[in-house]
């Protein structure tokens, strides 16, 4: 990939890895540079199963976007930590279903801008837009969403492996609670993030936060399972990636039971 011209170039600071790029070069894309692909490169020797976790969180985004769109009814989409647009991005899922669904997606990352900006179309009907905000900054996010979602009809808060990003001591609970304060009964939380459960991976990915510009918190399913304090978890409930309502062919190879990342869907009553 070649540099970005100015002034992104400085902003997207292609010699250092980043999360949405190493992604996006783990699911086999083209929108990375040599950084990212050093760093992906060692995870990948160190945990070669890591490129099946990211496909099988795209797996699980469409299967959930589609059960919300389709079963659910849901037509507001707020998607957290987009990363990179690649193939079943959440707004596609959601307009082959309904294509009057509004869709907002909130990345920090400069270079998912200006990639969102020339690949994020919409349907005639339906609206897509893009916000450039930290997942941090929670009531921006949802003052600079009100502009496209109507908060007052349900909407379904997408947050697939962006809380991994958050540690600890930022909050990550706090931040889920007060988006979802926002939005009325109804609405849903689709969360999917990596476990610890495997020490190989917490090696590989120790090694990748020695190395990147940012850094991913595993954390243990109890610890997850607490985000959805609150809310309804929809059948199966806080499950492998590979088991929450699986469809032919979303197991992306291996035993679907033996992944190290849980997602779940919950509804607020």
């Amino acid at each position: 990939m070649s540099t970005p011209p100015e002034p992104w170039a400085d902003k997207i600071q292609s010699h250092l890895p980043h999360s949405a790029r190493v992604w996006n070069y783990l699911l086999g894309g083209k929108d990375n540079y040599v950084a990212d692909r050093q760093v992906g490169d060692t995870i990948l020797q160190m945990f070669p199963g890591i490129a099946r976790i990211a496909r099988l969180q795209r797996y699980f985004l469409a299967r959930a976007v589609r059960f919300l769109a389709g079963e659910v009814g849901i037509r507001q989409f707020l998607d957290i930590g987009t990363g990179l647009p690649t193939v079943d991005n959440t707004h596609e899922v959601a307009q082959r279903v309904a294509p009057e669904s509004r869709i907002v997606y909130v990345d920090n990352d400069p270079l998912v801008l200006v990639h969102a900006q020339a690949l994020l179309t919409t349907t005639p009907q339906g609206v897509c837009d893009y916000i450039d905000a930290d997942v941090r900054d929670p009531d921006r996010i949802l003052a600079e969403a009100a502009r496209t979602l109507d908060l007052s009809q349900p909407i379904a808060l997408m947050m697939l492996g962006v809380l991994g990003q958050i540690p600890d001591s930022d909050q990550p609970e706090t931040i889920v609670h007060r988006l979802l304060e926002a939005a009325p009964a109804g609405s849903y939380l689709a969360l999917s993030d990596g476990t610890d459960t495997n020490q190989a991976l917490n090696e590989a990915i120790a090694a990748y936060n020695a190395n990147s510009a940012s850094s991913y918190h595993l954390r243990r399913p109890d610890q997850i399972a607490r985000f959805f304090t609150g809310l309804e978890l929809i059948e199966p409930g806080l499950v492998a990636t590979t088991q929450w309502r699986p469809e032919l062919g979303d197991a992306g190879g291996g035993d679907p039971s033996q992944v190290d990342a849980i997602c779940g869907v919950a509804r607020k009553g």
